[in-house]
């Protein structure tokens, strides 16, 4: 299983979409700072708000594309959909 998953940081301002294999531990990276020189790190963006799963890489890698070209507006009904309060849905996996 592929996840497919939108960060934001704490006033939802910044948003990032990323592909992983292993949820759990790539939002742990992100949340860790591990690269202090990437996007995530510079703008604080830890808070999982929203993920989904998909068969395989290649479809995953699709969606994330997808995502990442819509407008800011559409990626936010996206998260408003699922979780509204766009509440870290980390503590939840």
């Amino acid at each position: 299983m592929y996840y497919v998953y939108i960060l934001a940081n704490a006033t939802n301002v910044a948003i990032y979409t990323g592909v992983t294999r292993d949820l759990v531990r790539r939002v742990a990276q992100h949340r860790a700072h591990a690269d202090p020189a990437s996007y995530t790190a510079r703008y604080d963006i830890t808070k999982l708000v929203y993920f989904e799963a998909t068969p395989s890489i290649q479809s995953a890698i699709a969606r994330e594309k997808q995502i990442k070209s819509w407008s800011r507006k559409r990626k936010n009904a996206l998260v408003n959909r699922r979780n509204p309060g766009w509440t870290d849905l980390y503590p939840t996996l």
